[in-house]
């Protein structure tokens, strides 16, 4: 009888320990995966990337914070220009260096790497093209790249280009990177973005969109080709007299201050760009359009 007792108390001992030991625990997630916006549309598919991975805010994170709660859910009211009317930047906004939310695995080496191959099936369903744009499929080729966020750390992206685009932009991305560039999001365009109400609040870096210019109905952009490509959107808004597009980046068409990921003249993305023959839109004379840069110059 006091056998057994011992045997079932050193059982039960191994077990308590067995537990604590027990990997894949519950832990704090801060930052972006518990507060950033829903991006069901547009997320790569559950079968091509992982769950986000969780984000600690440190002291060498750049100042980023986790995206307000509200972000990409406050539609706006719409104008008599047809966008998006907002009177002012939130003031969460008006210094924006948001923490990244992972939808595909950083590299592993904190290394830039980068991949060109023609467009997979899945990315092509929740991207915007369809036989009605002004590309074939054959024409795209789908890139995945390393890019350095506003919190320092290193993320994978992924992009839509014109085929004969994809070494040139994958050239300049990696400039950005080799300069410590901050870049908040690089996602695929889905075409539910494309004609959703507006929220006035996005800052995904992207190429591929099919869409006309804006204002028209008519004319192809270059992003339809998927010639032209848009570098953190919100620093570097379109303006054109009063029209501001995203339309609560209004206290970023001040070029004045010195922040984190606005683009001027000489700075690594229009000097990157400019190496491959690429125009900038803050260039333009009538209007700017500083995100933007186009193999064309349109």
């Amino acid at each position: 009888m006091r056998l057994w007792i011992a045997v079932g108390v050193a059982l039960l001992v191994v077990g308590l320990t067995g537990c604590t030991n027990e990997p894949g625990g519950a832990h704090p997630s801060t930052g972006a995966n518990s507060s950033a916006p829903s991006t069901a549309t547009s997320a790569p598919s559950a079968t091509t990337s992982p769950a986000p991975s969780a984000v600690v805010t440190t002291p060498d994170d750049g100042g980023a914070t986790a995206a307000p709660s509200w972000l990409g859910t406050r539609v706006l009211p719409i104008g008599p220009d047809g966008f998006g009317a907002a009177s002012s930047t939130p003031r969460e906004l008006r210094n924006r260096r948001i923490v990244t939310r992972d939808l595909l695995p950083p590299p592993a080496d904190g290394k830039f790497h980068s991949r060109i191959s023609p467009v997979p099936a899945a990315v092509v369903e929740r991207s915007s093209w369809s036989a009605e744009c002004p590309v074939t499929l054959a024409q795209l080729r789908y890139l995945t790249m390393s890019f350095v966020g506003f919190d320092r750390r290193v993320h994978t992206g992924e992009m839509l280009v014109n085929r004969s685009a994809a070494t040139d932009v994958v050239t300049v991305f990696r400039r950005l990177y080799e300069s410590g560039w901050p870049i908040e999001e690089m996602r695929i365009t889905s075409a539910a973005e494309l004609t959703a109400k507006p929220t006035g609040d996005g800052n995904n870096t992207s190429a591929f969109a099919c869409r006309p210019v804006r204002g028209t109905l008519s004319t192809w952009s270059q992003h339809a080709y998927g010639l032209a490509v848009d570098v953190d959107p919100f620093h570097n808004p379109y303006v054109d007299g009063r029209t501001v597009l995203p339309e609560l980046a209004r206290s970023y068409a001040d070029r004045s201050p010195n922040r984190p990921g606005l683009i001027t003249a000489q700075s690594p993305p229009v000097l990157a760009f400019r190496s491959v023959g690429w125009g900038w839109g803050g260039d333009y004379s009538s209007k700017k359009d500083w995100m933007h840069f186009s193999s064309t110059g349109k």
